[in-house]
């Protein structure tokens, strides 16, 4: 249904939320649900407001609307990137709600240890890792379009948590990116495991995109924005591409912010 997103969106909008269970692992409140409308019914997660806990560098209560802003913005790229994602009331209050997209448990990893002198080939370094035993081993991913597509998406997003479990490989093909609730701070927080093409040529797709972003962000998705960020989140966003747009490049990890999340996976 992800690939339908003005039926997903609408369902997820208007359908009965049903909530059956927590998802354990989450640093949040995550619900797994269901909603259904007219007959029709998908899973999804959501994440009250109310469950948020308190940190440091983000203003309380805001995680919910920065991820429908990630997808609003993932959306415009044309990438299809983020599953569709909405803000609404639910059991437990205002929250956002997102589209389940089941992993296909057949797809090949994104993730892998190799030796480490250099990657093999068709994979790019992430960083050196420790794996016991005094030894050491590369981090790598592979050099695939779609996840250079969410490197690119990550910068434009100031993407504080790229986790490699926030990663999912879909039975559609896709790659999606999920949890964007660290998204559009105005300092420079990119942390991520998709470091494989940093300081590289950004490919023509990235820059051709890139240019219709910067005019939408002037218009109607500066528009569908603003009630989920400040005036100086969207600003820095619109920086984020301006840069992007004049160096050409993928960034490089910053020297004042730890580049890796944590925990990786």
């Amino acid at each position: 249904m992800a690939a339908d997103a003005p039926a997903a969106l609408h369902l997820l909008r208007e359908g009965e939320l049903t909530v059956h269970g927590r998802l354990a692992d989450a640093s949040n409140a995550a619900l797994y649900c269901s909603v259904a409308l007219d007959g029709r019914t998908a899973q999804a997660v959501y994440k009250p407001v109310a469950g948020e806990r308190p940190l440091w560098d983000f203003p309380d209560g805001t995680l919910a609307g920065r991820e429908v802003a990630a997808y609003e913005l993932a959306a415009a790229t044309g990438w299809a990137l983020v599953p569709p994602t909405v803000l609404r009331d639910g059991p437990h209050g205002p929250g956002m709600v997102q589209l389940w997209v089941e992993p296909d448990p057949g797809a090949a990893p994104l993730l892998a240890l190799q030796d480490p002198q250099g990657p093999e080939e068709g994979w790019l370094p992430i960083t050196h890792a420790e794996v016991g035993g005094g030894r050491t081993a590369l981090l790598v991913h592979p050099d695939d379009r779609r996840l250079r597509r969410l490197a690119v998406l990550d910068a434009v997003l100031n993407n504080a948590d790229r986790k490699g479990g926030h990663l999912i490989c879909a039975a559609d093909g896709r790659i999606y990116g999920i949890d964007h609730g660290v998204t559009f701070n105005t300092e420079g927080k990119l942390r991520t495991l998709l470091w494989g093409w940093a300081g590289q040529p950004l490919p023509a797709e990235a820059m051709e995109m890139l240019a219709g972003l910067a005019g939408r962000l002037a218009a109607d998705l500066g528009e569908r924005l603003a009630p989920h960020l400040t005036a100086a989140e969207l600003a820095a966003a619109r920086e984020r591409v301006a840069e992007l747009r004049g160096t050409g490049r993928h960034p490089l990890p910053s020297e004042d912010w730890p580049a890796i999340p944590w925990p990786p996976i």
